[in-house]
């Protein structure tokens, strides 16, 4: 592979994780908009001033200047990424620790403390644990079957001294879930199954606990 390839690989992964600043196509409608805008607050001023004096534009004018670097920043790729809120086009781009990365932001964003993740040396399997204002515990992982290989072991059930009872679990995945994935959650209890269709609205911004089970 040349180093321009490897160059653009890493670009991309960076990006995806939010690591990256964003690409000239992604600021170009927005830049655009704000154009736009600053054009009609001007003219709106210029209208405000002939009828009702200097105490319009002054007021309109204080407004802008808190409310727009505010409303600019929040919209911006990386900005809004880091709030937790992530397109379709970029989640399907991660990888499992970007995905990772996306979901304790998710997390953060809907009120809960993400923990540092737990990871094993044979096996790329990351897992995020989190704890609310209630007490209540969260666990997730990530990977495409729900049910524990043979040569893993299962997680456990037991409640921590002090904790609030077995946490509840989700097992993230892009795709769709098969039946058995679908049964062997059903049998655990506590077990929720987040497809690729609910996680695409948990990144638009529907709080998790206002997520449906997958099917």
């Amino acid at each position: 592979m040349s180093v321009r390839a490897q160059r653009r690989r890493t670009i991309r992964r960076l990006r995806a994780e939010g690591l990256y600043g964003p690409a000239l196509r992604e600021v170009l409608p927005a830049l655009a908009a704000v154009v736009v805008a600053l054009c009609a607050v001007v003219a709106g001023l210029a209208v405000g001033y002939r009828v009702a004096g200097v105490g319009v534009p002054l007021g309109a004018l204080a407004l802008l200047a808190v409310a727009a670097p505010a409303a600019v920043r929040r919209h911006r790729p990386l900005a809004r990424r880091r709030h937790g809120f992530y397109t379709p086009e970029e989640l399907a781009e991660l990888d499992t620790e970007g995905l990772a990365l996306a979901v304790s932001r998710m997390l953060r964003r809907d009120g809960w403390r993400v923990l540092p993740p737990r990871r094993t040396a044979d096996r790329v399997r990351v897992c995020l644990r989190a704890r609310n204002g209630r007490g209540q515990r969260l666990e997730v992982a990530f990977r495409p079957v729900a049910e524990p290989l043979p040569d893993e072991e299962a997680p456990s059930r037991a409640g921590r001294p002090g904790g609030s009872g077995p946490p509840l679990r989700l097992v993230v995945h892009r795709g769709a879930f098969s039946r058995r994935d679908v049964q062997w959650a059903r049998r655990q209890g506590g077990v929720r199954l987040i497809d690729g269709s609910c996680l695409r609205r948990w990144a638009y911004g529907t709080p998790l606990n206002e997520l449906s089970d997958s099917p």
